[in-house]
């Protein structure tokens, strides 16, 4: 007959083991899932036909003009910017109320306001459009926070030193760029790479997979040096 007592021991240390394992899993969905949203948003098929350059008028457009303004941003103030595209604006907008109005003189027609139909078009934001895009909002702002503990307190100690260095390359980076700089580089890259990615698809990524693996195996190098209690304990 077996001792109750280590029955009950037992089953206190199957049930560590799958809150343990529960804990992990729950760690790396959560991972997984603050990673997700700027991946998923880069790969929605809007943007993806963007980048890849489907529609090379509109893609051309939005690469101008997103290149033209980080450009702007780069030698102007953000205020000054913002100021010279509204005045850009404005006098488009009023040469046109005064054309349209000057043409309606001389005709003598009755044509109303050029603007009207937009001037009739709804351009408020609806009360629930707006407390669904907070939600969404809160909730990566409580995904970011969440993880922030988690690496800053190292709850694991991996991913806490990956952040490190990655931190510390990032002081190499801003000592030669700057915010505007890396944004240039980031648009250029955005619209430049997809297209050189999808004609050489596998090549690129049989390197790919040759680095990823050399950096799993470094990986698992030095957390086979670390104590047993500062290991990572594995979900699968």
């Amino acid at each position: 007959m077996a001792d109750p007592m280590n029955q009950s021991s037992q089953i206190s240390s199957s049930q560590g083991l799958n809150d343990g394992h529960s804990a992990s899993s729950k760690d790396s969905k959560f991972s997984d899932s603050f990673f997700s949203s700027p991946v998923s948003l880069i790969q929605s098929p809007q943007v993806t036909d963007l980048v890849h350059w489907r529609d090379p008028k509109k893609s051309g457009v939005v690469f101008g003009v997103s290149l033209l303004l980080l450009l702007s941003l780069a030698a102007f103030s953000v205020i000054s910017v913002v100021s010279y595209l509204l005045l850009a604006l404005l006098c488009v907008t009023i040469s046109f109320r005064i054309y349209k109005s000057v043409i309606q003189a001389v005709q003598k027609s009755n044509e109303g306001h050029p603007f009207k139909a937009l001037m009739e078009k709804d351009v408020t934001v609806p009360p629930e459009t707006f407390r669904k895009h907070v939600d969404v909002c809160l909730t990566h702002v409580n995904r970011a926070l969440k993880q922030m503990s988690r690496l800053f307190l190292v709850e694991d100690l991996v991913d806490s030193l990956k952040l490190a260095v990655v931190m510390w390359l990032m002081t190499y980076v801003g000592a030669v760029f700057n915010g505007i700089t890396i944004l240039i580089l980031a648009d250029i890259l955005l619209f430049s790479v997809p297209p050189i990615y999808e004609k050489n698809k596998t090549q690129i990524d049989h390197y790919i997979d040759i680095a990823r693996t050399q950096v799993n195996n470094t990986i698992a190098k030095l957390q086979e040096k670390l104590p047993g209690s500062l290991k990572r304990c594995k979900a699968e």
